[in-house]
């Protein structure tokens, strides 16, 4: 099972320049992978980076640990523009980069106050809409009569994780067609075995590797959750979470 650090880049992490420190840090700890939370808006934060900006950042101060957006709303965001970002930010990284896809919400009215979509059946439309797109465009197919080149570096293209919250089952059902689910809210190990047993039937034989991906406080005991079935495990911290925290987190391993 792999570790990764989740922060949120938000307060004194909305500075890139922090968090390609904090990327550098957990990579020369041993950390597998550097993960940041995607938001516009969030309930009482103000500072708020853009996490494609800061995992560029990242992106130029690591070598190996892998990076990811946990994760992107596609229903406000542009398929093309995000295609191209995703496919620069992987080739800049020399093929690390994980992509995180999920409905959003209307946190501190991130969708109300710009006039996105709010209905979330339209949102998952657009999401299952979205990411056939990117999985062609990454690939090097043309989709919508368009072709996006370079490709990234990965092959057949960049990992695709979607999130679910326990129990809902469509999210799940749209990640078994993919390469992770990212689930959150769980309580027990035992509920993550039935999600593993449930994506094992889902998915067509010779499928290849597929994640699961847990997260809990730093300090936890991540055993149980890999004898579960989990391939991820996420320190994360909270979203007031300062960089003296983020370095105590990184440092303690």
């Amino acid at each position: 099972m792999r570790r990764g650090i989740f922060l949120a880049p938000f307060g004194e992490l909305a500075d890139p320049r922090v968090c390609a420190e904090l990327g550098a840090r957990a990579e020369a700890r041993g950390w597998d992978g550097v993960f940041l939370w995607d938001h516009m808006l969030y309930d009482d934060v103000e500072a708020i980076a853009d996490p494609w900006v800061a995992m560029a950042a990242i992106a130029a101060a690591t070598q190996t640990v892998r990076l990811g957006a946990m994760v992107t709303p596609v229903a406000r965001r542009r398929p093309q523009k995000l295609a191209r970002e995703a496919a620069t930010l992987d080739l800049l990284s020399g093929g690390r980069l994980i992509c995180g896809l999920g409905l959003g919400g209307d946190r501190g009215g991130e969708l109300s106050r710009f006039g996105e979509e709010l209905d979330p059946r339209a949102r998952a439309t657009l999401l299952d809409a979205g990411a056939e797109l990117l999985d062609a465009w990454w690939r090097g197919e043309e989709a919508g009569g368009v072709r996006l080149l370079p490709r990234p570096a990965q092959r057949p293209r960049i990992p695709i994780w979607f999130a679910a919250r326990w129990p809902n089952r469509r999210p799940v059902r749209r990640a078994a067609r993919y390469d992770g689910l990212f689930t959150i809210e769980l309580e027990h190990p035992d509920q993550l075995a039935e999600i593993v047993a449930e994506v094992d039937a889902l998915r067509e034989a010779g499928a290849g590797p597929f994640d699961h991906v847990v997260t809990g406080a730093p300090g936890d005991d991540a055993a149980p959750w890999a004898h579960a079935g989990a391939t991820w495990w996420l320190a994360g911290l909270s979203r007031h979470a300062t960089r003296a925290e983020a370095e105590a987190a990184i440092d303690g391993g």
